[in-house]
């Protein structure tokens, strides 16, 4: 399936179905991640539920410390 990450085109392995399944692909699965997807904010708790589907545009975002 071809979806845009991050403003790249990028295709993923068939397997990948959720939100929850994309994070654990690129290893985000235990951190702190904002995932908006076709301009739309998914809840966390909507990280299993929430199916890709070809096309999508989905932005990921991390929260990096330092100072």
């Amino acid at each position: 399936m071809i979806v845009q990450v991050n403003g790249k085109r990028s295709e993923l392995p068939d397997s990948i179905k959720s939100i929850a399944e994309l994070l654990a692909h690129y290893e985000l699965d235990k951190k702190v991640v904002i995932v908006e997807m076709n301009e739309t904010i998914v809840d966390r708790n909507e990280h299993d539920n929430t199916i890709i589907q070809e096309g999508d545009k989905i932005e990921l975002v991390q929260f990096v410390g330092g100072g």
